[in-house]
């Protein structure tokens, strides 16, 4: 195969990273799309390919000989059931994360997968982001020691904007938005500290969104739209005061992981801010991101060394393309797992990981805090190698 040729699975939102697969004279090319709106489907083949293949039943899509893979940019809720179909039909598949929304519904999917014999990939393209890849090569260095504790704080500006105008904001389609936004910041305290989460204790509420407004009320038609603090008048318009409104709006999450290191994750969907930072403290220092002004804090404690000298301060440069240019370099990656068999920065474990840590959260929070134990399940990686793949896959 030279050329991978790609099929769409939900042609809004997060497909807009498809801009960095067609390249017809590249080695990736985008020649079909499924979605339930027709108005999608038209603007995808003006904007992308004008004679790509669209359908309204996905099957047919599937059904296809001249699609190599398909990525999934559906609602959560139908991950499990696109990407088992598209395992099931030979296809090589992309997931947004999260790869599911619940620990059960991944293990069905990793179970496809594995019969399967297809590539899997998961997009945690927080992973390619320069910010956090160069916290993992300033951890791995050793210069703050072996981390310890974790803190992470997730200011999620305008999450009711994003998050409780639209499907998102009931458990049923959720489960909650730990598995949603929280999945990311999960998968990156694994990946940076090398361990997954071996049991957890939350805490969370619905404090600010939801309330009493009908469940068929859209922004546009209702009367206190022009004073309303959360209107939204783009695509995603229904109130965020709404009665069906179940999932928490503010969670506060504390793990321990593998080899006893302590983490802690807050997150918050009414800021007026839209902030994440990451500290991990380590036996010789401690280091600190500050997404906001594109920098990395490195300080070191007193060791008996050079390195208690001094701090040092990294200035994060800009890379092309969307997400700080992760969207790029997960997208290559992606083609370059499957044409060439190379191995990416994340594996299937790690998006069914991130999704453990969610549930059992969410468990916790709704069962007033009590500890709940992490099961890796029948797939845990061996030997703890959160960059290990199987090799077993046909191209």
């Amino acid at each position: 195969m030279k050329q991978l040729r790609i099929g769409i699975l939900g042609a809004g939102g997060r497909s807009s990273i498809i801009q960095y697969w067609h390249k017809p004279n590249g080695n990736s090319v985008v020649v079909a799309a499924a979605d339930i709106s027709l108005t999608a489907l038209e603007q995808f083949q003006q904007n992308v390919n004008q004679e790509a293949f669209v359908t309204t039943n996905y099957k047919e899509m599937l059904a296809r000989e001249d699609v190599d893979a398909i990525a999934i940019f559906t609602p959560d809720y139908m991950h499990e059931e696109h990407a088992i179909a598209a395992l099931q039909a030979g296809k090589h598949v992309y997931c947004e994360k999260p790869l599911a929304i619940t620990i059960e519904a991944c293990d069905r999917i990793l179970d496809e997968w594995k019969r399967s014999g297809k590539h899997l990939m998961i997009g945690f393209n927080m992973r390619y982001m320069s910010m956090y890849q160069t916290m993992k090569e300033i951890i791995k260095s050793g210069v703050i020691g072996d981390i310890k504790a974790v803190w992470v704080r997730h200011f999620v500006g305008l999450g009711g904007y994003f998050y409780y105008h639209d499907w998102h904001g009931t458990a049923q389609n959720t489960t909650s938005l730990l598995l949603q936004k929280a999945s990311h910041d999960f998968d990156v305290i694994h990946w940076l500290t090398d361990r997954y989460t071996t049991k957890v204790s939350a805490f969370g509420s619905l404090d600010y969104y939801g309330g009493n407004k009908p469940n068929d009320l859209h922004c546009p038609e209702c009367d206190v739209k022009d004073t309303c603090p959360d209107v939204s008048m783009s695509r995603l318009t229904q109130c965020a005061f709404r009665e069906e409104i179940d999932v928490e709006d503010n969670n506060m999450v504390i793990m321990e992981l593998e080899g006893g290191i302590k983490a802690s994750y807050m997150q918050c969907h009414f800021t007026p801010d839209y902030s994440r930072n990451y500290t991990f403290i380590g036996t010789k220092g401690r280091i600190e991101n500050d997404d906001v002004n594109d920098k990395i804090h490195v300080k070191t404690r007193k060791s008996g060394s050079w390195q208690e000298m001094s701090d040092i301060t990294y200035d994060m440069k800009q890379l092309p393309g969307t997400h700080g240019g992760a969207d790029p370099r997960i997208c290559e990656d992606f083609v370059n797992l499957i044409l060439y068999d190379k191995q990416p920065l994340t594996t299937p474990f790690a998006g069914r990981m991130s999704v453990a840590v969610g549930c059992v959260a969410t468990e916790s929070i709704r069962s007033g805090g009590k500890v709940v134990a992490v099961d890796q399940g029948k797939h845990k990686e061996a030997g703890g190698n959160l960059f290990a793949f199987e090799d077993n896959v046909s191209v």
